[in-house]
């Protein structure tokens, strides 16, 4: 099986055409001001310019205003869109763009329950965040809270780095995993060594 990897959190072009050149799947941007890894619609178009082919773009939001998340289209394509707050299905289908929703495992939910909720989703994240958070905090949450295989498509996220992301693709299968401060030199900082060995050690899964 093949693993989709995603890295969450590019705030530079040289880094967004690293993580490509690593192998990643898609990276993710964060149009949330309140985040330490936001861009704006400038250094956004800035890095999807840069990025070769086949490398999907993924614009994060947390409970936007339409107006917001339509600012942001205008200014530069998103292949996905992902919602990490309380979202409807209504508002998350109405910009024309498939999305992602993410579920926030911290708060002990079914994932079930959501995915339901939102049945024009491409696929669902399951992270750590809760209470306020919006993920990118490096903690894990509690992976036996996901019991049995998933209905739908869904990536794994929450404290994954290159040291324990073979356990949890051997524990629980998911379509793919997405990682953020698993990455980073510093809170917000990737560091493209850190990458690399993410890859490989989701790759060298696949290959065992």
């Amino acid at each position: 099986m093949r693993y989709r990897i995603k890295i969450c959190g590019i705030t530079e072009p040289g880094l967004a055409v690293q993580a490509a050149q690593a192998g990643a799947d898609a990276i993710g941007l964060v149009f949330h001001a309140a985040s330490r890894r936001a861009v704006d619609g400038h250094r956004a178009a800035e890095i999807l310019a840069v990025l070769p082919p086949f490398v999907t773009t993924v614009g994060l939001f947390v409970d936007p205003s339409s107006e917001a998340v339509e600012a942001v289209l205008g200014r530069v394509r998103l292949d996905l869109l992902q919602f990490h707050g309380s979202e409807p299905a209504a508002f998350c289908t109405g910009f024309g763009v498939p999305y992602l929703k993410a579920i926030a495992m911290g708060e002990r939910g079914d994932p079930r329950q959501a995915m339901d909720a939102h049945p024009d989703a491409q696929g669902f994240l399951l992270d750590s965040h809760g209470g306020g958070k919006m993920g990118g905090s490096g903690e894990r949450f509690d992976w036996a809270s996901i019991a049995g295989p998933l209905p739908r498509p869904w990536l794994l996220a929450g404290g994954l780095d290159a040291g324990n992301v073979g356990a949890a693709l051997a524990e629980l299968r998911p379509y793919g995993v997405d990682v953020s401060s698993g990455v980073e030199a510093a809170p917000g900082q990737k560091n493209p060594e850190l990458i690399r060995d993410f890859v490989h050690a989701v790759r060298q899964v696949e290959r065992d």
